[in-house]
């Protein structure tokens, strides 16, 4: 397991720990253990002997080797017991701790989000201790959005689990062909399943193959003739492979991609046969250019392809540089060193540092004199690592009163700003549209960050007026990130089209907090080819010396 992984059981622990009401300084103690997990750039599963780690005391290091060994450990074990599953689903309700969710059950009796959603309804949390009308309508809001989430998954929790599967079929003697189809294939960026289609001139040796794996549970009373329906290990999805004949695998596979409103809108059932030998040629017999798997949603591709007006989607081939990433100076995990050094052993030319900015206290944000600390480092690595460039920016919070961190003076010592919102999250849409929009006008900002503030499963963003924020982006020549952490995946892919089409550039920025936060540029170019973006329209697709131009050139405005 990763840190990330073993830091989520540690973290439901001192959540049970708080829900029951253990003692203070034992959770206190788990809490910063987890502080301490955090910060570590090296993988527990890789040392040797816990306690050496500096803050990872007896307990705790019994708890990781448990956890290492099984997945979970005893502490955990013993409340999750105590607990109803129902009340540990309701630990996911965004804005409301454990002391909250202590209340409803034990107090107001509630074991389900449907009995809390209820109570809401009919007003009874509004009555209850430390809650009032207002709590309760965020409750409401908050049960609902936790409900819609049951069931579903990150794409990049399912991406390692579709190489496995895949990995494992493509050693079966019966089995000619495999892909994954439906969202996955098309990369959405949550899923609710899993779908695959193999190419198999026998169904039942491939069906009696699949079971013969520990690995795959069947269900048999789901399954079909044409059809094996079950799970695979480890993963919490339903997963559905479609049997088709080697003949007609292609066709399956264009089929069962495309959303029902794409297959529609090409009238396929019309046109095609059965075998044909790539998709492009099912696209070409429709009158058709090929649509890439990623657009396939029936949200205007259709017209253009026949048009022959198609982008040339983005590649990460394109990519020149990697902007917005945090180091030690604030809460990143490897130094300013590290992080360039690893940037250019990928290849990139150039590297975006962006801490975070004074305000925020949580994250070690950088107080002026820091500030000047770090750009004198950046100069001498700039010297040393040449000619790979490290640029000078900052995360700048974005205020409550939509201003930016710092002084005139300090703003214009930066190369290039993000301006991100990380606090005061409970807005409207008229006063978070507001917040945005003073800060896409201030003339230090050069991109917008994560413009919802979503987390993907977990936290809904703040409403937000698209088209008024990329309007005025498009008026100040401020760009859109497209944050490629696949919690955040925001600007959502949704509205890249709409980014184009006013000219307003975006660029794919991990958010890395540590080296191996650089890979997840991979997910943020995914859906921006979803939303149909180019190289020309990707800001750190351009060179070196053309970015370097860029912010030059806003810095003169």
């Amino acid at each position: 397991m990763t840190n990330s992984e073993i830091n989520q059981k540690l973290k439901l622990a001192t959540q049970l720990m708080e829900l029951h009401g253990e003692n203070p300084f034992k959770i206190r103690s788990y809490q910063s253990g987890r502080e301490v997990i955090k910060s570590l750039s090296q993988e527990l599963s890789e040392v040797d002997q816990l306690e050496s780690v500096q803050g990872i005391g007896k307990s705790l290091a019994k708890a990781i080797e448990q956890i290492l060994e099984s997945g979970s450990f005893d502490k955990l074990n013993n409340y999750l017991e105590l607990t109803p599953e129902g009340v540990i689903e309701m630990m996911k309700i965004p804005g409301f701790g454990p002391k909250k969710i202590a209340i409803l059950w034990k107090d107001a009796g509630a074991e389900t989000l449907e009995q809390v959603k209820a109570m809401c309804e009919v007003g009874s949390v509004a009555e209850l201790k430390g809650f009032a009308v207002k709590t309760q309508d965020s409750l409401a809001s908050a049960v609902d959005f936790v409900i819609s989430c049951r069931g579903k998954m990150k794409y990049a929790i399912v991406e390692p689990f579709i190489e496995l599967i895949t990995s494992s079929l493509k050693d079966l003697k019966s089995i000619d062909d495999i892909s994954e189809v439906g969202p996955a294939r098309r990369k959405m960026e949550v899923l609710d399943s899993l779908e695959l289609v193999i190419g198999t001139d026998d169904f039942e040796l491939s069906r009696t193959e699949i079971n013969s794996l520990s690995t795959f549970h069947c269900d048999n009373m789901s399954s079909g003739p044409f059809t094996w329906k079950g799970y695979f290990e480890g993963l919490d999805l339903p997963v559905l492979i479609r049997f088709s004949s080697t003949r007609s695998y292609i066709k399956t596979l264009f089929d069962n991609t495309g959303s029902m409103s794409h297959l529609s809108q090409l009238a396929v059932k019309k046109h095609l046969k059965v075998s044909y030998q790539s998709e492009r040629e099912i696209y070409e017999s429709v009158g058709s250019a090929y649509i890439e798997p990623e657009m396939r949603e029936g949200l205007g591709e259709v017209e253009l392809a026949k048009e022959n007006k198609l982008p040339k989607l983005l590649e990460m081939e394109d990519l020149n540089g990697i902007l917005h990433n945090h180091s030690t100076y604030s809460d990143g995990k490897h130094t300013l060193r590290e992080m360039a050094e690893y940037c250019k052993e990928l290849g990139y030319e150039y590297l975006g540092i962006t801490d975070h900015s004074q305000t925020a206290v949580y994250a070690n944000g950088l107080q002026d004199y820091r500030v000047k600390e770090q750009q004198m480092e950046i100069k001498e690595l700039n010297k040393e690592l040449s000619p790979f460039k490290i640029f000078s920016g900052i995360e700048s919070d974005i205020l409550a009163d939509g201003s930016l961190d710092y002084s005139e003076e300090v703003l214009s010592s930066f190369d290039f700003i993000v301006s991100s919102i990380h606090s005061g999250l409970t807005m409207d849409r008229a006063k978070a549209t507001k917040r945005l929009l003073t800060a896409i006008y201030n003339p230090h900002t050069t991109i917008l960050g994560h413009m919802t503030g979503r987390l993907i499963l977990e936290r809904e963003g703040y409403p937000v007026d698209h088209k008024a924020i990329i309007d005025a982006c498009a008026e100040t020549g401020v760009v859109i990130e497209i944050n490629a952490s696949p919690y955040r995946l925001d600007i959502d892919w949704r509205w890249v089209d709409y980014a184009i089409q006013k000219g307003v550039k975006l660029s794919i920025n991990p958010d890395a907090h540590s080296m191996s936060g650089y890979h997840d540029m991979k997910y943020g170019v995914m859906v921006g080819r979803k939303g149909g973006l180019t190289k020309e329209m990707t800001l750190n697709a351009l060179s070196h010396n053309e970015i370097s131009e860029f912010f030059e050139s806003r810095k003169r405005k």
